[in-house]
């Protein structure tokens, strides 16, 4: 009988039109924190956050009713300047290379994707790498949030400027989403890598595939819905694609 990897690669193989729906677990080999395990962002007890949950500090409410607490906790969870892709980014942008990854779908926020060389990335919770102003809307440097020495950030219009990341109670960017469900519904092949799939609606938009080939690649099972042709690898998804990676020779 095949192993995994071997049925994974030939998946790959028989491809043509392949979409990557990616969450934090592509992100954690980078040292970055993913939301919800044991170790995750959610579980990292800062005294000076713990009066408040941790979807309250990103959420729009924190924002503009707390704001001075929601930057601060922006700056010291939420910069990702000096962090590099790992292997799972990087065998992406290769796949990406090789004509057969048509789109990655990402809830990240990192802008590793990018960082890797990755072109057709829809960001559907927005990232850390754009800011803008809330009022006349301009535009500000990647970085500007995290240089700025106003413990809330104000544009010269006196709006407020903030990241270009959706926060809780706020609306999916609808030109992301609708090019990802036109990217899933075009697919015939669909990795789900790195997501616990609970963050809705985002993890709903993986309905939209009806392709032949579903690999899921998550550390913990997921409750998905699986037929006998699809497969699930319950490893981290940078070692995941290094294996494929060394059969695949890309």
């Amino acid at each position: 009988m095949k192993d995994k990897i071997e049925q994974f690669v030939e998946m790959i193989n028989d491809s043509h039109n392949i979409v990557f729906f990616g969450g934090a677990g592509v992100s954690t080999e980078s040292g970055i924190p993913d939301f919800r395990s044991k170790d995750g962002l959610y579980n990292q007890h800062d005294v000076k956050f713990d009066q408040y949950t941790p979807e309250y500090l990103l959420s729009h409410s924190c924002l503009y009713h707390h704001s001075d607490v929601f930057f601060e906790f922006y700056r010291q969870k939420m910069n990702t300047e000096n962090i590099q892709p790992n292997f799972a980014h990087l065998f992406l942008t290769k796949l990406e290379k090789s004509g057969r990854l048509k789109a990655i779908i990402t809830q990240n926020i990192d802008n590793l994707h990018q960082k890797a060389g990755s072109q057709n990335v829809y960001e559907i919770h927005g990232t850390t790498y754009r800011n803008y102003c809330d009022q006349c809307h301009q535009s500000y440097p990647h970085d500007y949030i995290f240089q700025s020495k106003e413990a809330v950030p104000h544009c010269h219009c006196g709006g407020m400027i903030r990241p270009d990341v959706t926060l809780y109670e706020e609306a999916l960017p609808e030109k992301a989403v609708y090019q990802s469900i036109q990217a899933l519904r075009k697919a015939d092949m669909l990795i789900i890598g790195g997501t616990s799939l609970t963050v809705y609606p985002a993890a709903s938009y993986i309905h939209e595939f009806h392709g032949k080939h579903l690999v899921v690649i998550n550390k913990d099972p997921l409750r998905v819905h699986l037929s006998a042709n699809d497969l699930e690898i319950n490893e981290p998804i940078g070692q995941v694609f290094l294996k494929v990676n060394e059969k695949m020779k890309l």
